[in-house]
């Protein structure tokens, strides 16, 4: 005994499986088993090659509407000139404007790694030119020859 479903949506209500098996035969559809769990069973009469392909169509569109967020990295030294730092916060608020992350990274070579506060004071100012455009996500790590931190968009 199953709960039946006609293809238009009106219950035809409590049938044999035969007797839906029939149903579907006339109608020249196919017999589907959606609420397998429920007591009756719930079947319905449909097209089912024609339910799988609005089902895909459907998780296309979801798919196409949603939007992935990547993490963008911008590399700094810590002998920066003025114009090379504001040319690369532009860059910077761009990412977080298209509501992307945005590792920075300032890098040390040689002998600057004796001096790792000129970093972390780099990394202060950047966090100061941001403002309100972005977060810090994480804040500024020291891993090896590199300072690291991430920035969020609001």
């Amino acid at each position: 005994m199953v709960r039946l479903i006609s293809e238009d949506g009106e219950q035809l209500g409590i049938v044999p499986i035969e007797q839906a098996r029939a149903h579907a035969e006339e109608a020249a559809l196919d017999l589907v088993e959606v609420a397998p769990n429920s007591d009756p069973p719930v079947c319905r009469v449909m097209d089912y090659g024609k339910f799988k392909y609005q089902q895909a169509k459907k998780a296309q569109e979801a798919k196409k509407k949603q939007s992935q967020t990547q993490i963008k990295e911008i590399k700094f030294r810590p002998k920066i000139e003025d114009h090379d730092f504001g040319f690369k916060m532009k860059k910077i608020l761009g990412f977080l404007e298209d509501h992307n992350r945005v590792k920075v990274t300032v890098r040390f070579r040689g002998r600057e790694i004796a001096y790792t506060e000129l970093g972390f004071q780099l990394l202060e100012r950047v966090i100061e030119a941001i403002g309100d455009a972005g977060q810090v996500d994480r804040r500024p790590m020291r891993e090896g020859r590199t300072l690291n931190m991430y920035i969020a968009p609001k």
